[in-house]
């Protein structure tokens, strides 16, 4: 016998916990399904515990994307958090909201003159709503809330060293990134409960308070098949567990799965590019052409340098020093167990062509590249990255045939834009200018990686294309738009076009990319969509 819900959740990341423990507390009957497990390693409580899993699928999805012939051919492999909580189970808990004009922008979207439903104005209810803030307070940060922000609890000499080094060079230190327009160098904040001095996932926050209430139920170790349908009303969904298959019927279905996953969904149930559909043998139940376009992400682009000491954690998480920090952790949760390791950052602009900040640069206080990267080995060190906050290049996702189970194809397009490679260019030049400031300069020994010898456009160039990675943060690719865009695919209030009882509350809903980390927005928008969900109730 097929149960029925009011809500069915597809995705168990960070917005379908908000989304599912809003609808929850409000008397509704929830299935949340997600493709990992229910429970994590535990070391992924303790702040510099994700580091261990960085480079597995133990907990990540990694998708393969396609050949760039901008990059000569590579092909980053992108991931995507494959466990209950999602990226905020697995990520570096950095907690960002963005510009306020990213918002505006999205107004624009919507045929808004800057502000509206989704401007920064609009939005900042719901972060604060959320937030409970171990320093900063009203009228731009909360107090009380389920979701703990605070500051890591060790900073490292390499960390200090770069928030003097920037301000050596003209970028002022900021006390908060979050206000609204983030600028300055600063220490991060990050979501990390600092009575406890552990993460603070979307399962602690969210689903924790209401996981023993009969109207919740969670699926774990399920893959969603199909999202069923009666005409062009959705109906409910298919998955299977465990080689078993199962099906649920819903009020109404609300899609969370990711910005790869959620436009995969839907393409698979006729929702989509006709011709894209066509092609697989897929009967157009939409017409939206918007379905899988507009993929945006952020990227960066590193310099390396060996350093004359240890200034930062290279060793530390094995050996003599992994055991100290670990017994110096349970005694007194402080030490190197509480940082995230990546501890600060600046926003800035290099080109100096724009009002706002085109570039977040991150100190790693070790020897830090991807696996796909070859070129220098670990040790200590210091590693800065310049992240392009805002790229030109839009990529698409596509299905790769009717099984669920294929990954999708993702095509990134990175650097297709002469801009975004410009402004990362840029972006490094400024990175390792700080090599030579001090106090960096007295700390570092030698720069490794590209070398001092690349100095030219064309053979910086080269390196971005060679060394550039994914910052985690892929939306876009069933953005919400006006009523006269043949690409939106939501229309302000997240309903997929066309269709009846179905909503996208994920990253995959955003026109553009915000400034910024991108975990703490989707919290935001999943707790705005609660509220639109509820008020077509009442």
């Amino acid at each position: 016998m097929t149960k029925t819900y009011d809500f069915i959740v597809v995705g168990g990341g960070s917005s379908g916990c908000v989304a599912a423990a809003r609808l929850v507390a409000a008397g509704a009957s929830v299935l949340l399904l997600e493709r990992g497990p229910r429970k994590a390693n535990r070391i992924l409580h303790y702040p510099a515990g994700y580091m261990k899993f960085l480079a597995r699928d133990t907990y990540l999805m990694m998708h393969p994307t396609e050949p760039q012939a901008q990059l000569g051919g590579r092909a980053p492999i992108v991931p995507q958090g494959r466990v209950l909580g999602g990226g905020g189970t697995v990520n570096a808990m950095v907690y960002m909201r963005g510009h306020r004009k990213d918002y505006a922008d999205w107004n624009r979207a919507l045929g808004h003159d800057g502000t509206g439903e989704w401007d920064w104005d609009d939005l900042l209810p719901h972060y604060m709503t959320q937030e409970d803030n171990d320093q900063l307070g009203s009228p731009l940060h909360g107090v009380g809330g389920p979701l703990k922000v605070s500051h890591l609890g060790h900073t490292s000499p390499m960390t200090r060293a770069y928030l003097r080094a920037m301000q050596g060079k003209g970028i002022a230190l900021t006390a908060d990134f979050n206000d609204g327009a983030p600028h300055g160098v600063g220490l991060m904040q990050h979501t990390i409960d600092w009575t406890t001095r552990r993460r603070c996932s979307p399962v602690d926050a969210f689903l924790e308070p209401v996981e023993n209430s009969p109207l919740l139920t969670i699926v774990t170790d399920a893959t969603v098949e199909r999202i069923l349908f009666d005409g062009t009303r959705a109906t409910g969904v298919n998955w299977r567990q465990n080689g078993r298959a199962e099906e649920a019927s819903g009020g109404e279905i609300l899609l969370a799965a990711g910005a790869y996953q959620t436009p995969k969904l839907l393409m698979l149930a006729g929702v989509g590019p006709d011709a894209h559909l066509a092609e697989h043998g897929i009967s157009t139940r939409m017409s939206l052409p918007g379905v899988g376009g507009n993929l945006q992400d952020h990227y960066e682009c590193p310099v390396v340098a060996t350093t004359n000491g240890a200034y930062g954690y290279y060793g530390a998480d094995r050996g003599l020093p992994m055991l100290l920090a670990g017994l110096q952790y349970l005694l007194f949760k402080s030490g190197p167990v509480t940082t995230t390791g990546v501890e600060s950052c600046a926003f800035l602009d290099p080109t100096g062509k724009s009002e706002q900040p085109t570039i977040q640069m991150f100190c790693v206080p070790t020897v830090y590249l991807d696996r796909d990267v070859m070129g220098a080995d670990p040790g200590h060190g210091v590693t800065i990255n310049s992240l392009l906050l805002r790229p030109k290049s839009v990529g698409t996702v596509k299905l790769r045939s009717t099984d669920p189970y294929a990954p999708p194809v993702i095509d990134t397009q990175i650097f297709a834009e002469p801009d975004d490679l410009a402004t990362t260019i840029a972006g490094f030049r400024f990175a390792r200018s700080l090599l030579d400031e001090e106090p960096i300069r007295g700390m570092v020994d030698r720069e490794i990686f590209p070398g001092p010898s690349v100095v030219s456009d064309d053979d910086l160039a080269s390196h971005c294309r060679r060394t550039v990675k994914t910052g985690y943060h892929p939306v876009g690719t069933c953005r919400m738009g006006a009523d006269d865009d043949p690409m939106a695919v939501l229309d302000s209030k997240l309903r997929v076009r066309g269709c009846r009882n179905l909503r996208v509350i994920d990253a995959a809903m955003m026109p553009n990319i915000v400034s910024g980390n991108t975990n703490a927005a989707v919290m935001a928008v999943a707790d705005k969509a609660a509220d639109l969900i509820l008020e077509g109730r009442s």
